[in-house]
């Protein structure tokens, strides 16, 4: 027997909470923004007349009143959104305890247990869900409904807002192949790029490509999207309040100005070091491979990556991988107006075994040292404060001449 799981998406969250306190604006093209201020001038969310407009998430302000010059701008509530989050999650566990949130507005529910107890059609249930979410809170939700959770998903994006579409073993086919291969979880834009230039364009061109030819280009992940587009994803729904591991940790800075000085640079990369190392900490994993995406002042991305010499979690072992990567892709001088650095390949702690190198930067016994010396930072900044203690990085600035090989670390 299919198991009957649901992702369910809330429409335009963001933009449809504010709405809540705004009812006047709900015809009127409305997104909600970030500080432009502060160089965050992006749109976050917007509604329906906005989206009609061609206003798109992630876009800056400038661009989207290019396309809809009376757009109003509303600022971000972050709390007011997790409360909204947890009000819907909230609802969903009448239905369910096997709910697995993908983010703020995004879940994953798996009914196959429960639907008996609620008229026994799947499709019934995830309408009464949409209408229960309405009439209670005022917000809107478009749910997939299929038998794994990657089809799911697809279903809650084939129709909004506010539907019921389901995606079935027998049909999926027909559905699921037309669309374009950047519909399918975790395809991003480096995985879509490399596919095309093999002809992949859809789902279903995906689909019939051969596994091992995509583990090929693309490594695990290849065989992974195979799987992902043949229906054979199966991983379960977590219940509620079970925690899971990340696949990656991640941090990005938009910065108040373009940096093009090695060392504002160096700085910079070293509060994401530091950012990313304890919360890789936190999560008790280390990471094998260092991920760093530039941005210039045109949006034009530079992402390279490395494995790291040995799994680690600190920050100065995380800053030396970063700066390689910098000084391989960078050219010096030219501005910088965000910085990310993301973990990927990460292993639990107790698993990190690791063989031994006469020439690697960072010997296992000064590695242990070091993470001992940062865990020591992770409990002072737990008692006292993020700022009671810090990387040198966030020192005032040394003069312009100067070397800035050793500064943050």
């Amino acid at each position: 027997m299919d198991r009957i799981v649901y992702h369910c998406d809330c429409n335009s969250f963001y933009c449809s909470v504010e709405l809540l306190s705004h009812p006047e604006l709900r015809h009127v093209p409305t997104a909600v923004c970030g500080d432009p201020n502060s160089r965050h001038g992006i749109i976050l969310a917007k509604n329906e007349p906005a989206k009609k407009l061609g206003v798109r998430t992630a876009e800056t302000i400038w661009q989207a009143r290019q396309k809809c010059p009376d757009l109003v701008l509303l600022p971000a509530h972050h709390g007011l959104y997790r409360e909204y989050s947890k009000k819907v999650n909230a609802i969903y566990d009448r239905f369910t305890d096997l709910i697995e949130p993908f983010g703020i507005d995004e879940s994953w529910l798996d009914v196959t247990g429960t639907l008996h107890l609620f008229g026994g059609d799947p499709k019934a249930l995830a309408d009464r869900l949409r209408d229960t979410v309405r009439e209670e809170l005022g917000l809107t939700i478009s749910v997939g409904v299929s038998f794994n959770k990657v089809f799911a998903k697809l279903g809650s994006d084939y129709k909004k807002p506010d539907a019921t579409t389901v995606i079935s073993r027998e049909d999926f086919r027909e559905i699921v192949w037309p669309l374009p291969v950047t519909d399918l979880l975790f395809v991003g834009r480096a995985a879509a790029r490399v596919l095309g230039q093999y002809g992949v364009t859809t789902i279903g061109e995906l689909a019939a490509f051969g596994q091992k030819a995509l583990v090929e280009l693309l490594g695990k992940q290849g065989g992974q999207l195979w799987e992902y587009a043949n229906g054979l994803e199966h991983s379960p729904v977590a219940p509620a309040g079970t925690y899971t591991p990340p696949k990656s940790v991640g941090n990005g800075e938009t910065f108040p100005r373009n940096l093009t000085r090695k060392d504002e640079v160096g700085r910079g990369v070293a509060v994401l070091a530091d950012e990313v190392a304890v919360r890789l900490r936190k999560h008790g994993m280390k990471a094998g491979t260092l991920q760093l995406t530039i941005r210039d002042p045109k949006f034009k991305d530079i992402c390279r990556q490395r494995p790291l010499d040995a799994p680690a979690n600190t920050a100065r072992e995380l800053y030396r991988a970063a700066m390689d990567i910098l000084s391989r892709s960078w050219t010096a001088g030219a501005p910088i107006r965000a910085i990310t650095l993301t973990a990927h390949n990460l292993i639990p702690e107790g698993e990190a075994a690791e063989q031994l190198d006469l020439f690697q930067s960072c010997a296992p016994q000064k590695r242990d040292k070091l993470e001992k010396l940062e865990r020591t930072m992770d409990a002072i900044r737990s008692k006292y404060g993020r700022e009671a203690v810090t990387v040198a990085a966030l020192a005032p600035p040394p003069e312009p001449e100067e070397d800035p090989a050793d500064l943050p670390f």
